[in-house]
């Protein structure tokens, strides 16, 4: 199929809605109430994270569903917690749309979670590095630290995230971290550590 170039999608940013004003945006937050984001890792077979995440910390609205107003118009959304997914479930990854959905929507928590028999840890970051290098003939030696390409302990990787996502500019100081295990096959959930904001 051959893309349309006269297309104009503008109708449909909210910048261009007419009485919009992006400088007096005040987020989205009465049309959905997000509180919490989880990152977690996009193999299937983790896919009941964000539920069990949910359940865990209670007070979460999960799957949820659409608002729809009297001409069918869908206007909000009853979720309260957003799911985010990567290979690894890792934080760096996240940190962009951490810092977006703070400006959008003012929520509270973010949640790491990583699951067991997980894809990163086949391998160490001198690896992957080398097959990078051999297959690619790229050097990504130092395109990141070590302890973002792979997860060689669980504790220690989701220790290293959470830290890293609270010395990060990019997220608010206000948010509440938590950091997760979660074993695939028998659903439980383990919190490995709690970061709770020093309220002002």
């Amino acid at each position: 199929m051959k893309a349309n170039k006269t297309l104009d999608l503008s109708q449909y940013e909210f910048r261009n809605i007419p009485g919009f004003d992006q400088n007096n945006f005040q987020g989205f937050d009465q049309a959905i109430p997000m509180k919490t984001i989880v990152i977690y890792c996009f193999d299937p077979r983790a896919s009941e994270i964000p539920k069990t995440v949910a359940d865990y910390l209670g007070n979460e609205v999960y799957p949820g569903e659409n608002i729809v107003d009297e001409a069918g118009i869908r206007v909000g959304h009853t979720r309260t917690l957003f799911a985010m997914s990567n290979g690894g479930g890792r934080a760096l990854q996240a940190l962009q749309t951490i810092a977006t959905m703070d400006y959008l929507f003012h929520y509270e928590n973010v949640v790491v979670v990583h699951h067991s028999f997980c894809g990163m840890t086949s391998y160490t970051p001198e690896l992957l590095i080398e097959k990078f290098h051999h297959h690619h003939h790229v050097d990504i030696s130092g395109m990141w630290d070590h302890e973002d390409m792979a997860i060689v302990d669980y504790e220690k990787t989701i220790r290293h995230d959470v830290d890293l996502l609270r010395n990060s500019p990019l997220v608010p100081k206000h948010l509440n971290i938590y950091g997760f295990f979660y074993e695939i096959n028998s659903g439980q959930l383990t919190e490995i550590v709690r970061d709770i904001a020093t309220k002002k």
